[in-house]
């Protein structure tokens, strides 16, 4: 299937090629451009996989062993800090990314030797990344990642609450596939459960890993529990495999062990479902933008040619021309219907996303603040601040995923204004969350409410020494010193509930400043995220409003052509007729030769709108109508 795609994306190539001459020679240099545009994303070979898990669950063993070579570093005390992505190349080596020093810099890429590689981008070798590094790349030549795989080993997800689940999650968008992994000495924790959840909603392609299978004899008991969770998230494959004995197989070259490691479904679940998809996939969109420039191309040949051959049917044609030309214009228009519909639809989603950010986070708040006052909040503030971050980075998360998936939607709808089958919806990654709690404090710190012995001891005298006082002048009247039992009784007692007094006023004045520290942080990250999601949600407007705004102005350049063309047609003169006839017909020819080279592509190639970008028509209606009127009457 893979040396059937490949082929494929060869002969579209090629045929996107011819017609982008025939657009040159035809002076539409838009039409070129977008076929351009097309071909280099049909021809990009990348498709990546990246592998998340937490921390030390066999993600590193795992890449090493689908490409059978000692890729990524792998001991008990390394744990991967800094994503690395595995591709291909006729000659190995090593690449790392280096943060600019200086903002609006570029990054700086600078190739290390393959045995270095640990002291890059692990935690032992680089602790807490302190060398700055943003990614490093490993180039190999295996046959597995000749097609364009590329396998991406990204850091510990370390559950909800850390800074890697952040960047993590906002790398799911720009992957073809993901891969859960974890190992088989317990069944999925919740963490991995959420992150699995996540994962589905923002990528196309999921799959889980369960890994090291030779270490846990009941390995097959925790299968049948993932897989019963796995139900009940969605249908998600699950694979079981032991990395060892994969990497085993390839050194003794033993195929019943190869076969007993788990790895070969692995691998053909790769190249089937997300190679082969991942390249119907990118013939579609480019099989859709071959034929609408076809289509629009032809336009002007048939309205001329008509108009030279049928001049007594040329009034009728130029004022069908003209009524497409009219709708072509609606859609340039800011009163477009698409174009009120992406406006009212972001505004309408500017205000969901703030009110929905506002009431998760006021419902963190509002936990946040029942913990403090069902206890002292000082001797476990550690752990509130803890909790409260996970929570506060859960809440963002799924606000962030959910706004993803809601400017999506919008896409389509705006869309579906235009009809089926043209070019695909520019997509933003409004789920990327990575860095958009950075600029928000740490929260701050609270009094532990630990007294000393003589802080203790300074509360209880000066509560005391007022009933000392009092019950020793009392006690005079009668002759008693004023440092007599009762006195002192007296000032204990006093003491004490001074003591219980300061204590309950203390711990009343922590409640309020945790309360205050918790409703300062809950205000500054409602204020980054809001900020953030509004930027994003914009980006998502821009983004719509040029690709079909751009695909309406091809549209209406095709339409003007035509229509010029025929008028220019129906007042030419006679002599120069016949040869502009055979021109145009050898044009023609040159056309519909193009047109039967483009490929039927395979009902499976259609996939959803989640699985690969939507395709649409800017006017197709109008174009058809167009050429229909011309072909009809040629005839």
């Amino acid at each position: 299937m893979q040396e059937e795609n490949a082929n494929g994306t060869q002969q579209i190539a090629g045929v996107i090629r011819d017609a982008g001459d025939l657009a040159v020679s035809a002076g539409r240099g838009d039409l070129a451009v977008r076929l351009a545009q097309a071909r280099d994303r049909l021809v990009d070979p990348a498709i990546r996989v990246i592998v998340v898990g937490e921390f030390k669950q066999g993600k590193s063993k795992l890449i090493n062993a689908l490409v059978n070579a000692p890729a990524c570093p792998v001991d008990d005390d390394v744990a991967t800090t800094v994503p690395t992505t595995v591709g291909y190349a006729p000659q190995p080596s090593a690449w790392v990314t280096e943060k600019p020093v200086s903002p609006g810099a570029a990054p700086t890429r600078r190739r290390i030797d393959l045995d270095e590689l640990s002291e890059w981008v692990s935690e032992r070798g680089n602790p807490g990344n302190e060398r700055q590094i943003l990614s490093a790349d490993v180039l190999l030549p295996r046959e597995i990642l000749r097609g364009g795989l590329q396998l991406v080993d990204s850091p510990g997800v370390g559950g909800l609450e850390s800074a890697n689940f952040l960047a993590t999650l906002s790398a799911l968008s720009s992957a073809h596939a993901v891969l859960l992994v974890s190992d088989a000495s317990q069944e999925y924790t919740e963490p991995e459960l959420q992150f699995l959840r996540h994962a589905m909603r923002i990528s196309p392609n999921v799959a889980a890993v369960l890994a090291k299978t030779d270490l846990y004899p009941e390995w097959r008991r925790i299968e049948e529990i993932d897989r019963a969770h796995l139900v009940d998230d969605g249908d998600v494959p699950l694979f079981s495999v032991s990395s060892d004995l994969r990497l085993l197989a390839a050194e003794l070259q033993d195929r019943e062990l190869n076969d007993e490691s788990g790895f070969p479904a692995l691998v053909a679940h790769l190249r089937r479902e997300v190679l082969g998809r991942a390249e119907s996939i990118h013939q579609r969109s480019a099989v859709h933008d071959l034929i609408s420039v076809v289509d629009q191309l032809g336009i002007s040949l048939h309205a001329e040619l008509n108009a030279l051959q049928h001049p007594e049917d040329t009034p009728r044609m130029i004022a069908e021309l003209e009524a497409a030309k009219a709708r072509a214009d609606e859609f340039r228009g800011r009163s477009a219907r698409w174009q009120v519909t992406l406006s009212d639809g972001i505004a309408d989603l500017v205000a969901d996303m703030e009110h929905d950010v506002r009431d998760r986070l006021r419902k963190v708040q509002r936990e946040a603040e029942q913990a403090i006052d069902e206890g002292d909040p000082g001797p476990i503030w550690d752990q509130i601040r803890e909790w409260l971050e996970q929570r506060v980075t859960a809440a963002v998360s799924e606000t962030f995923v959910w706004t993803d998936e809601r400017s999506r939607w919008l896409a389509e709808e705006v869309a579906e204004l235009f009809s089926k089958d043209e070019s695909e919806i520019p997509i933003v990654d409004v789920s990327d969350i990575g860095g958009v709690l950075d600029p928000i404090d740490d929260i701050a710190g609270l009094d532990a409410g630990q007294l000393s012995a003589g802080e203790k001891i300074y509360i209880g005298v000066r509560g005391s020494y007022g009933g000392v006082l009092m019950v020793g002048l009392a006690t005079g009247l009668i002759g008693m010193a004023l440092i007599n039992p009762l006195s002192l009784l007296a000032g204990v007692l006093v003491g004490r509930r001074a003591y219980r007094e300061d204590m309950g006023n203390r711990l009343s004045r922590r409640q309020q400043e945790a309360k205050m520290i918790v409703r300062r942080y809950i205000d500054e990250v409602t204020f980054q995220v809001g900020k953030q999601l509004k930027d994003r949600l914009r980006l998502v407007q821009r983004g719509a409003r040029d690709h079909f705004g751009s695909l309406a102005e091809e549209l209406h350049s095709s339409l003007s052509d035509a229509l010029l063309k025929a008028r220019q047609a129906a007042s030419g003169f006679t002599a120069s007729r016949d040869q502009r006839v055979q021109q145009l017909q050898k044009r023609i020819e040159d056309l519909e030769r193009v047109r039967r080279a483009i490929p039927a592509l395979p009902e499976h190639a259609a996939v959803s709108a989640r699985t690969a970008p939507r395709a649409v028509t800017v006017g197709s209606a109008g174009v058809a109508g167009a050429a229909d009127s011309a072909t009809e009457g040629r005839r």
